[in-house]
């Protein structure tokens, strides 16, 4: 076996033999020995309380990998060794690499945060948001004006609102050699932009705050903030647990919105489907979108009929078992099973898939073959 394959094999399995690694190489094994073989080895593992101590071993595991490594070692760190409590010291808190479920965990703890350290958390909260303003703006403002767009074509438009690229593909044909332009015998443009209110498409963000939500929560509510910026779109964001928080007229400041969120407590998923029956004035117009993994703590039967009710009135219904990167979510199967009996897609999310998602929504296509055609596995009605 070559000393590089001993090398590798040593740092896989924390071999207690160093012999043959080098100085960083010995520093990286012990830094994954204390986190991966701190139970049940005399001798090994634990940071204790120390904060100075924790901030060195997260700079040792910054130096030793990349980013997105650091953040599923820090997440481990959390579960593993109860890290929480030290996030509420802003010197450690500075410290950490700042990604979504680390924003989650914030939300969370900021009731027992104090002062000097709600200041730092929010700093934390504000990058992780620029970051991810960056990831899925762009896209987001583009698909969901696109599809309105598309759908509010006409042959008729303004000069301001000409659709020039489409126009030109339509008149190819009348191109005009001598003169080396194009006649537009068909003109192609956009729908007025001043629609009214009553011609606007509603957008209802219904998410469950619960724990196992958590991450589902913070790109929800920055999808929420980039769909309320466009004024060609209504937009809403409905938070519950037992409780329910309308974050609506919050939506222009999206870390004013995540510190609204109440992680944690039961679910009442009925509840909140009324709640949203009495914001909805217009149902063919409506996209009802519920965030939830359907574990119902309230009148379950009830909340099944209550989607019912919802999509036979013409709301389009859509529910997503998680909006997150985290791989396939738990849900509970025999109420997925019911609501997607009733013609609506049931089926879980990346955040990189949501913008082409409510561009198929807003377009009034087949959700259940946009998900085929890109991997998806829908959950079948039962």
């Amino acid at each position: 076996m070559t000393s590089e394959r001993i090398r590798r094999w040593k740092l896989a399995l924390g071999d207690d033999d160093m012999e043959g690694l080098g100085e960083r190489d010995q520093r990286m094994s012990l830094a994954l020995s204390v986190l991966y073989e701190s139970e049940g080895r005399k001798g090994r593992g634990g940071l204790g309380a120390s904060s100075p101590k924790v901030s060195r071993w997260l700079g040792d595991i910054r130096e030793f990998f990349p980013s997105p490594v650091v953040q599923v070692i820090q997440k481990d760190a959390f579960e593993r060794l109860n890290l929480k409590a030290l996030m509420l010291e802003p010197e450690f808190l500075e410290t950490l690499e700042a990604d979504v479920h680390l924003v989650a965990d914030l939300i969370s703890l900021r009731g027992a945060m104090p002062s000097k350290t709600m200041e730092t958390a929010r700093a934390v909260v504000n990058k992780v948001v620029e970051d991810l303003m960056k990831r899925l703006q762009s896209k987001t403002v583009e698909k969901v004006r696109g599809a309105l767009n598309r759908s509010q074509r006409t042959r008729r438009p303004r000069h301001a609102d000409i659709d020039w690229p489409r126009t030109i593909r339509a008149n190819l044909r009348h191109y005009q050699e001598d003169f080396h332009t194009i006649v537009p015998e068909t003109l192609v443009g956009f729908a007025r932009k001043s629609r009214t209110q009553a011609d606007l498409d509603h957008v209802m963000l219904c998410v469950d705050q619960s724990g196992s939500m958590a991450s589902s929560v913070v790109y929800a509510s920055i999808f929420a903030a980039v769909m309320a910026s466009l004024p060609v779109l209504s937009t809403k964001l409905i938070c519950f647990d037992t409780a329910i928080v309308d974050l609506t007229e919050d939506l222009a400041d999206p870390v004013k919105v995540l510190f609204g969120v109440q992680l944690g407590g039961g679910t009442d998923i009925n509840a909140a489907l009324a709640y949203c029956e009495t914001k909805i004035d217009r149902p063919n117009k409506t996209h009802l979108v519920l965030i939830t993994d359907l574990y119902e703590g309230g009148d379950a039967g009830s909340m099944l009929a209550r989607v019912a009710a919802l999509k036979q009135s013409g709301v389009n219904v859509i529910v997503l078992l998680a909006l997150s990167d985290d791989g396939r979510p738990g849900y509970d199967a025999r109420h997925a099973g019911a609501i997607a009996a009733m013609d609506c897609p049931v089926f879980a999310c990346t955040p990189d898939q949501f913008p082409d998602l409510m561009a198929v929504a807003l377009t009034k296509q087949d959700i259940g073959q946009w998900a085929s055609a890109n991997g998806i596995g829908l959950v079948r009605g039962a």
